[in-house]
């Protein structure tokens, strides 16, 4: 499998930078049009799960499937945020004594720690109901009926069908081992499916035929297998000092993973499968698709 270029890494952390600086600025004590005040230890909560680093990579995933298809970089940089804000949420809540009861997030304290539970679960409801707001605002500059896609779209993506319905097998699964096909179904949704909406959500900015929106969706589906995979992976090698969190806890858990059942080996090797799968699905839109597909090497091979 072909290492990532520098230029893939350049781009990544100037993709980074600038979802940074945006959910800063969105996420900034000023109110907007309709919004009464906003409290400031709430405001301080949502930041603290929100503006804590990270890859990045659900926003330039966004950024750079709308790329592919020449689509509007800004409104694809505020979908991106919108996406960050939701997939922060989850964060905060499945870091939650009820849920995951985590301490630790990207090395530093999680929101109900450095806070308290309940002002935790406020600054997830509140991230998650801002993602929407963002994609519904007049500054994301696209056509009513791409907000309207992008809402439903990632209103699916992250519900009772998707992220929140995976979060409910995996708890499930602590009490249950799910079979192979139980873990793929799992993954599909507590992972794969915000992954698959930054794929296709660049196609829905863009306005781009049905069939290319069809492809780029099975493109996020197969990364987001490749991204629970190698996070299962990491899961099992690495420490809490290189991951940023505890490390190995869905073992202790009993939780069930394919790593777990088919081992290391057939782990490696089928993250090189999947990356080939990647790449010959948008490999026919040619050099446009280079950083997509370095996108895949990159999800496959990270180290934390």
């Amino acid at each position: 499998m072909s290492p990532t270029t520098p230029s893939f890494e350049s781009r990544l952390l100037t993709t980074a930078s600038s979802v940074e600086a945006l959910l800063d600025e969105l996420l900034s004590s000023g109110g907007q049009t309709g919004e009464i005040t906003r409290p400031q230890r709430l405001l301080d909560a949502m930041r603290h799960g929100a503006l804590n680093g990270g890859k990045r990579i659900r926003p330039f995933l966004v950024v750079e499937s709308t790329a592919l298809f020449g689509g509007n970089a800004k409104a694809a940089l505020r979908v991106g945020c919108a996406l960050e804000c939701l997939h922060s949420y989850s964060l905060v809540h499945d870091d939650l004594p009820a849920m995951d009861d985590d301490d630790l997030r990207r090395g530093k304290p999680t929101v109900h720690i450095a806070y308290d539970e309940a002002t935790a679960i406020l600054a997830g409801d509140s991230l998650l109901t801002y993602a929407f707001d963002v994609i519904a605002a007049p500054e994301t500059a696209l056509s009513d009926r791409a907000r309207v896609e992008l809402v439903l779209a990632l209103a699916r993506a992250a519900g009772i069908g998707g992220m929140a319905g995976g979060q409910a097998l995996d708890l499930a699964a602590e009490k249950q081992a799910p079979d192979e096909a139980g873990i793929v179904l799992l993954q599909s949704m507590k992972t794969g499916a915000l992954l698959r909406f930054a794929c296709e959500a660049g196609a829905i900015i863009s306005e781009a035929p049905g069939e290319d929106r069809d492809r780029l969706r099975r493109f996020g589906e197969v990364i987001g297998r490749a991204f629970q995979l190698a996070d299962d992976l990491l899961d099992l090698t690495s420490d809490a000092a290189t991951l940023g969190k505890a490390a190995g806890k869905d073992a202790a858990r009993g939780k069930g993973t394919l790593v777990a059942l088919k081992g290391q080996e057939w782990a490696e090797a089928e993250l090189d499968r999947l990356v080939a799968e990647a790449e010959s699905l948008i490999g026919p839109y040619g050099e446009k698709a280079e950083t997509l597909i370095e996108a895949a090497r990159f999800i496959a091979n990270r180290k934390h």
